[in-house]
């Protein structure tokens, strides 16, 4: 199909779909009524597309149709519901009209506000598709939250963004990027969040799911998106509900041992806090969409290097669209109560302290530190030495110059600047004093003191030099990697003829 200049409407997408005489499948809608289908059978047509409609509401007809799941708002029962529906299609219709026929299913498990207005509005959808008669299928698979403030809006909503999913599946499968752009055709983010996607299957064997979900926060569908040690793409809910989270952020490019080693020290302090012994705790490393495009327009190669780094040496990572802390505090604040922990250098306090950052609140720095602070959010502050906070004051890098000696590293100063004693301007000293006195800060202890003076700008311009001393620098998993990938300018060293 030729792509279409203008904003194709949601009933002129069904009308399409029911008139392209070779999709045929099922529509399967538990939670929220047949919102998705509804718009099929309302366009006309629909009996050249719907073989089938369900919604078994009921949790034992349900469990008998799809078997059981532990939650029946979850993947596992999206895929329980995808798997079934979909072998059911090609046992009942394959003979029939499988060569002449690209079958599908729709499904989705949904939990719409409720009259009390008391439960989370969310969901999970997707769609399994042939490109091709007798073709192997392919999934597309997304979570969404719902923001309107009537179950009604909800509903028409979720049957919006569910014709986008069905009509980018199977007209823009080949621009993944073009598809995600579309899910919100005729709606808005403040309406509808998607906040997990997967791609899977031949239609889609090119395409990377991290940078798909980066797509997401890209274009605005989300402010946030997680990947697992191993690559996955997570679904943040699932990961971060009622539990204890610790956060270091940075540009982790690539990430060093004084990144390593003020996470580890703070995760020390964090599970010791009484508020949080005996609790579950996610530790994470975050990435802000603002850093990803400081050169002003993304890298996909440079951002799945940090990535996979940080997968390496065991983190799971957060990329967010919030350059302010109290920002990203109230995104956690959605999935738990329990107690947060930011991990942070001199520099990123001094940061937070420059009232230039809050000019577009009402009540300023007072303002944001107001939705910081709230409901049990404590900063660990690494330390960092006196010479080295200096240069980053005056130029904004704390690159200092360093010789190494063995494994380790000599500096030519040994005063440390840390929570206890860093100046903050004068007219925000007695605030500053009250968060530490108030245990709202704290500095972090048992770092190594051989490597403070190491930093991330540093190692990449060694790297590029191809001065070996940076891999001195980082943990030997992520100077393997670099070496191995090639990562972040890297060339291995000509040897002299």
């Amino acid at each position: 199909m030729s792509d279409q200049k203008e904003l194709l409407t949601t009933n002129r997408k069904a009308l399409t779909i029911n008139l392209d005489e070779p999709r045929y499948g099922t529509f399967a809608e538990i939670g929220a009524g047949q919102e998705v289908a509804r718009v099929f059978f309302q366009v006309g047509g629909a009996s050249g597309t719907i073989a089938k409609t369900i919604s078994a509401y009921d949790m034992t007809f349900s469990d008998a149709i799809y078997g059981k799941a532990p939650r029946y708002v979850s993947h596992e029962r999206l895929s329980l519901m995808l798997d079934h529906e979909y072998e059911l299609l090609l046992e009942r219709l394959q003979a029939q009209r499988g060569d002449r026929t690209t079958f599908f299913v729709y499904a989705d498990t949904v939990s719409a506000r409720n009259f009390k207005g008391t439960n989370e509005a969310h969901g999970w959808m997707g769609i399994r598709f042939q490109t091709e008669p007798n073709g192997p299928p392919s999934d597309i698979v997304l979570h969404v939250r719902m923001w309107d403030k009537e179950n009604v809006l909800q509903q028409q909503a979720l049957g919006i963004v569910g014709v986008n999913l069905i009509y980018g599946a199977f007209y823009y499968h080949q621009d993944p990027r073009k598809l995600i752009e579309s899910l919100l055709d005729n709606l808005s983010a403040d309406r509808i969040e998607v906040d997990m996607l997967k791609f899977n299957g031949p239609a889609f064997a090119d395409v990377d799911n991290r940078l798909m979900s980066l797509q997401l926060v890209n274009c605005g569908l989300t402010n946030a998106v997680m990947f697992g040690p191993k690559g996955d793409v997570l679904q943040p809910s699932e990961v971060l509900y009622k539990k204890s989270i610790l956060v270091e952020r940075g540009s982790f490019r690539p990430v060093t041992h004084v990144n390593v080693d003020m996470l580890n020290c703070a995760t020390a302090q964090f599970i010791q806090e009484p508020a949080v012994k005996g609790k579950d705790v996610v530790v994470l490393m975050e990435i802000t969409m603002n850093n990803l495009l400081a050169a002003g327009e993304l890298d996909a190669r440079d951002f799945l290097a940090r990535v996979d780094i940080l997968g390496d040496i065991g983190f799971t990572v957060l990329i967010s669209n919030y350059p302010e802390y109290y920002r990203l505090g109230s995104y956690f604040r959605r999935y738990t109560k329990e107690m947060i922990g930011v991990a942070m250098g001199i520099n990123n306090l001094t940061e937070i302290f420059n009232e230039k950052y809050y000019e577009n609140l009402e009540g300023g720095i007072l303002e944001s530190f107001g939705r910081l602070f709230r409901h049990s959010v404590k900063l660990y502050i690494y330390p960092m030495r006196k010479d080295a906070f200096e240069r980053y004051l005056a130029t904004g890098t704390g690159v200092v110059p360093t010789t190494v000696v063995g494994g380790g590293h000599a500096f030519s100063s040994n005063v440390l600047i840390s929570a206890r004693n860093v100046h903050v301007p004068a007219n925000l000293q007695n605030l500053y004093m009250h968060l530490v006195e108030n245990d709202y800060i704290d500095s972090i202890v048992g770092f190594d003191t051989e490597i403070l003076g190491i930093n991330s700008r540093d190692v990449l311009r060694r790297i590029k030099d191809n001065d070996v001393t940076w891999e001195n620098m980082v943990p030997t998993q992520v100077a393997d990697a670099i070496k191995h990938r090639g990562l972040f300018g890297y060339h291995k060293p000509v040897s002299p003829a």
